[in-house]
């Protein structure tokens, strides 16, 4: 597939999806460093990871939210030749989904958050205009009470504030700091359609995979 040509300090030279996955067993052997995206239906995870690794249409985005009903894994290759997995998990939220689907997406989330070895980051994608709700409460005590028991390397925690383009100028900065405070993390503001914090985002995902200790 193409890459977008949008200018940006590193250029990604191949990203492809590696699988879905709907048991923890399904997952690829933890080789490579891992970044995880969680967040509610329709907040734009898909827009998100098709914008930072470059390739439209690699990422399906359903007509309906909450398309995504498993794990899906995508490997990145840097110029550089860093390598990681991303790791799209499934939206929350939503509430057409059928009851027993959703239930399975509590222990699927929660037991990959908190037995993967490789997460290196766990991205948390906020819609600008909603806010913190207590779903992405609940989500990051989670992640502070588990973080660390297996890895013994606690994940990094970056929230990113989506759909920063229907703000006026004046508005931003001061929204997503405010995210950010909220959630105890370092936020940034993302557009998918001006591609408008990519290069911060990834500044943060790479400083995550790289870190030491």
């Amino acid at each position: 597939m193409a890459e977008d040509r949008k200018a940006s300090k590193w250029t990604i030279v191949d990203a492809r999806f590696e699988r879905g996955v709907a048991t923890l067993d399904q997952l690829p052997p933890p080789t490579l460093a891992e970044v995880a995206f969680a967040g509610r239906s329709n907040v734009g995870k898909s827009s998100l990871l098709s914008v930072l690794m470059g390739r439209k249409g690699l990422v399906r985005t359903g007509r309906l939210p909450g398309t995504t009903r498993q794990i899906n894994v995508f490997s990145v290759r840097g110029s550089d030749s860093l390598e990681l997995l991303m790791v799209d998990l499934p939206g929350y939220g939503y509430a057409k989904r059928a009851k027993h689907e959703k239930a399975k997406w509590g222990p699927l989330i929660e037991g990959y958050l908190s037995k993967r070895v490789a997460l290196r980051a766990v991205v948390l994608l906020v819609d600008v205009r909603r806010g913190v709700e207590q779903e992405e409460k609940e989500l990051v005590e989670y992640l502070a009470a588990t973080n660390g028991q297996v890895t013994r390397r606690k994940p990094l925690l970056i929230v990113v504030a989506t759909k920063i383009d229907k703000l006026a100028g004046a508005a931003k900065k001061p929204a997503v700091v405010a995210l950010g405070r909220e959630l105890s993390a370092r936020a940034y503001g993302f557009s998918a359609h001006s591609g408008e914090g990519r290069d911060e985002v990834w500044a943060a995902l790479r400083k995550a995979i790289v870190a030491e200790g």
